[in-house]
């Protein structure tokens, strides 16, 4: 019997080959025409790097490289969609690192806002070199409400677009609430983001959330030493509140000779701006290896040597955050005993809090 008697016989129909859904058709829109938030300056060489082109040169050289990451920057906008996709195009091959996940180095990171207004987390864009286009999410209800994704920690990005539902009518996000300048955060691969997941869980991020305000990342791995010539560009920023935490990356000597002269230097250009002057986290492994303690202990005394300096000669608004509590006492927050895991992150959003809260008032 040949397999078209069988089929007879059996009052079987031969199998189709099943067809594939057709792709859903996409409206797509460049990101730069969206709300895009945690970028200070205008006159860049590529849309979302973090410090402005006549930089290059002026700043130390690794500084203005690891300024073209797109740390901290994220857009923002409303749409009713039934899924989100994006694709963008990074600038570094090299998509993950030892202690950074290629989600978080080179991806995107998705948040809606509920309808009770608060953000929270929704999907991820998992990145590919140089071009990605990934499904952030899909399957959710068709009903208008505000999307935020944030930009990879530890890469360049080039291009960004977003792709939503065919008429969802993608819009900017709204404004933020009027006066609402946004927060500055000036230091070291701790601030870039070295060891979050994704990018919505550094600190700076999660702070941004905690206070619904833009905020500016110019964290710099390996760097943020308080050098004059950096400072004068974070001068040029009008922010509610100045963020200094760069001691991780200084020793006792550039403390005593940088940060006075750094903190006039931003005191001069915003008069009543507050400053918070932030120690070096202790780090994880002091309990045992003495001279990482120590190490520790020098830097947080030099720089409260510092801030008593400049108490004693009445320069306002200079504001003190202690290191102690930014990771816990449990050495569970790190991944190295240095950059912070994202418990470790959390820990530091709640000091952060404690401390910019009153601040923003």
């Amino acid at each position: 019997m040949n397999r078209r008697q069988f089929l007879i016989a059996s009052g079987s129909a031969p199998l189709l080959a099943q067809t594939a859904a057709p792709a859903p058709e996409l409206e797509w829109v460049d990101a730069k025409k969206l709300t895009v938030e945690g970028l200070g300056f205008k006159e860049v060489k590529s849309p979302y790097d973090r410090l402005p082109g006549r930089a290059e040169g002026v700043v130390p050289p690794p500084v203005w490289n690891l300024s073209r990451d797109s740390a901290g920057a994220l857009v923002r906008f409303t749409a009713a969609t039934t899924e989100i996709q994006a694709r963008w195009t990074v600038t570094n091959k090299n998509l993950a690192a030892a202690n950074i996940t290629a989600v978080a180095s080179s991806g995107l990171d998705l948040y809606a806002r509920t309808d009770t207004g608060k953000w929270r987390w929704l999907g991820v864009g998992q990145p590919k070199f140089p071009d990605t286009t990934a499904a952030l999410v899909n399957g959710i209800p068709a009903t208008e409400r505000e999307f935020m994704v944030y930009l990879p920690l530890r890469n360049g990005v080039t291009s960004l677009e977003f792709g939503v539902s065919k008429g969802s009518a993608i819009k900017p996000g709204p404004a933020r609430a009027p006066g609402s300048k946004p927060i500055v955060f000036y230091g070291t691969s701790i601030t870039h983001g070295i060891g979050a997941s994704r990018a919505g869980m550094t600190h700076v991020a999660m702070l941004g959330r905690m206070f619904n305000r833009e905020v500016i990342n110019l964290g710099f791995s390996g760097n943020g030493r308080m050098e004059p010539e950096v400072v004068k560009f974070v001068a040029e920023l009008d922010p509610a509140v100045f963020v200094l935490d760069c001691l991780p990356n200084m020793n006792p000597q550039q403390v005593t000779e940088r940060i006075v002269p750094g903190v006039k230097l931003l005191r001069e250009a915003h008069p009543n701006t507050p400053i918070l002057l932030v120690e070096d986290r202790n780090i994880q492994t002091g309990f045992l290896v003495e001279a990482r303690r120590k190490a520790n202990e020098a830097n947080h005394a030099a720089l409260r040597e510092s801030f008593r300096s400049l108490n004693a000669e009445d320069v306002a608004q200079i504001y003190y955050l202690e290191g102690a509590n930014l990771l816990g006492d449990d050495g569970e927050g790190t991944v190295d005993g240095s950059h912070p895991t994202d418990l470790g992150f959390t820990r530091q959003a709640v000091e952060f809090e404690r401390v910019l809260r009153p601040l923003l008032k």
